[in-house]
């Protein structure tokens, strides 16, 4: 009996020892539970820093929260992540809002050819902008952080040296960069990333107008081996969450999130930006691709013909009661101020 006795104090002791590491906030079986939906496959560059930003909250919340990520549109797909996260099917969503232009009209603001020089740049431009205007479309969700791609370039089958040879060449382009290829005579042809390999080996589309992360995320290099240096258009994201499952978290881990909002699209930014040279590099090497320098007086006369859709976002926006001019002015302002 008096082992016996023994043996149900140390079980007990080891239960007791169980319950205070719960409590010290060491152990996660109590951890909030939240489901994160992306719609590219897991190894492109949104996937990468939703990864980063999953790994950052649960070690700076010490296991307090638990996010479970579902890329590649196993949850959500692009068109439906705002609203789905707005009625609750994941908690958190990251949505490419050049694919909604009319719906987040302020921040694709950021998509017009405004000369932002890289990722890093836009993501931090597109971030202060949002947090100057804190635009409607908004309103529903708790925006976590934005960033934007890399500017665009043209990836093709052929070799384009001059405007004369982009002159009704079939090209996967979608949001402000449809507009570019229209003002520069190109035909764009709207399809999903996922889409466009198959289509390249049908020649349904000779190319694709998009940023070069690309050449290697998807294999593009294989069947494009010329790349027509543009640098024209960069596309904007965002990271949104459902108001009721941000209403529900503690205070102190509501902080945690507030406080990577910049530091993660400047993370983002950079990551991308690097991503990109690296991309390069391993098209030059695998594929043996060609990047093709525009000569400048190519370059600017290509720049001329896209004044007209600026002037025309500032028309249409005005028109719906936007301070558009101040929009631009900002978006100039903030690229000169973060470029350098």
């Amino acid at each position: 009996m008096k082992r016996a006795g023994s043996v149900f104090l140390v079980a007990i002791l080891l239960v007791s020892g169980l319950v205070c590491l719960g409590a010290t906030g060491t152990a996660t079986a109590g951890a909030v539970k939240l489901s994160y939906a992306n719609f590219p496959p897991a190894p492109t560059f949104p996937c990468v820093q939703m990864e980063r930003w999953k790994t950052e909250v649960e070690k700076r919340t010490h296991g307090a929260v638990a996010i479970d990520t579902y890329p590649g549109g196993t949850l959500l797909g692009a068109k439906e992540m705002m609203d789905g996260v707005i009625a609750g099917q994941a908690d958190i969503g990251n949505l490419c809002m050049a694919y909604q232009p009319g719906r987040f009209v302020l921040t694709n603001a950021t998509s017009l050819p405004l000369d932002i020089p890289d990722a890093r740049t836009g993501s931090v431009v597109l971030w202060e902008l949002y947090k100057k205007y804190l635009p409607k479309a908004f309103d529903k969700v708790k925006v976590l952080t934005m960033f934007t791609t890399a500017p665009a370039n043209i990836m093709s089958k052929m070799p384009i040296r001059n405007l004369d040879q982009l002159k009704g060449v079939d090209l996967r382009a979608s949001g402000g960069a449809a507009q570019i290829l229209k003002a520069w005579g190109a035909n764009q042809v709207g399809m999903p990333m996922s889409a466009t390999p198959e289509a390249l080996q049908k020649g349904v589309v000779q190319g694709l107008f998009s940023s070069l992360e690309a050449m290697k995320d998807f294999n593009y290099a294989e069947l494009c081996r010329y790349v027509t240096l543009t640098d024209t258009v960069i596309y904007p994201f965002a990271v949104v969450m459902n108001m009721d499952a941000w209403n529900r978290l503690p205070a102190d881990v509501q902080k945690v999130m507030n406080d990577l909002g910049t530091e993660q699209a400047e993370w983002t930014g950079n990551y991308m930006d690097n991503h990109v040279k690296d991309s390069i590099a391993w098209s030059k090497k695998t594929y043996n691709v060609e990047f093709i320098a525009l000569p400048a007086a190519e370059k600017q006369k290509m720049n001329g013909l896209l004044q007209p859709i600026t002037d025309k976002w500032i028309a249409d926006a005005k028109a719906k009661g936007f301070a558009a001019e101040a929009i631009v002015s900002d978006i100039r302002a903030l690229t000169k101020k973060y470029g350098q």
